[in-house]
């Protein structure tokens, strides 16, 4: 399999961590959506990352769409979510809000760094949304165990640390893990995992030529 995309990506990242954990081999090209966009377009005409290339060829798009695949691959007894039931529709509710976050997270990162401006009724409306996201999951973390869903990592774990470290690196100003404790003590329990450690790029964004 080839992962296609930068690990400062949290989309990207938590293929990345699942395809570890799921013990996985892969080549990873970190192709970026700016400057290797044409490249990109030859496996996925959104020219969007991540994007897995399967052994058979086929290429995945979506990083929800490329963990439903590597499920599949895994079997049922050793897949990241649960089967069916409560647990997983709150597990997909999880991932929901921590992707949601990190879109809105990357929407801030657009109006300021590639638009250079910043629509303040628009930077409100993104910043309401990070905060009632993080006062959800913060919430819903103070509550479990020493993982999301029972004593093994899945993907709701992964989704969350990877998206908490775009944020704090990427937007510190909305994210100060001093006032999210649980969500804090979950990041730093994902990030000291090896499979975590192994895929950490700093964040940086180069804006496109004009």
């Amino acid at each position: 399999m080839i992962l296609i995309g930068q690990y400062d990506s949290p989309f990207v990242r938590r293929v990345a961590v699942a395809l570890r954990l799921y013990g996985f081999d892969y080549e990873h090209r970190p192709w970026s959506v700016f400057g290797d966009a044409e490249r990109i377009a030859a496996h996925n005409p959104l020219r969007r990352v991540p994007t897995l290339i399967a052994d058979d060829g086929e290429a995945l798009f979506e990083s929800g769409a490329i963990l439903d695949g590597l499920d599949e691959l895994a079997g049922r007894e050793r897949a990241l979510i649960a089967a069916s039931g409560p647990e997983r529709r709150h597990a997909l509710k999880t991932i929901a809000l921590a992707t949601g976050l990190a879109d809105k997270a990357v929407s801030l990162v657009y109006e300021r760094v590639i638009h250079e401006r910043g629509t303040a009724m628009w930077v409100e409306r993104c910043r309401a949304q990070i905060a009632g996201v993080l006062q959800a999951l913060e919430a819903d973390r103070a509550t479990r165990g020493p993982w999301w869903f029972g004593e093994r990592i899945g993907h709701a774990d992964v989704a969350v640390a990877c998206v908490l470290r775009f944020v704090s690196e990427a937007l510190p100003e909305v994210y100060a893990a001093a006032d999210w404790p649980a969500l804090a003590a979950h990041a730093a329990a994902c990030e000291a995992r090896p499979e975590f450690e192994a895929v950490v790029q700093p964040f940086h964004v180069t804006p496109p030529a004009s």
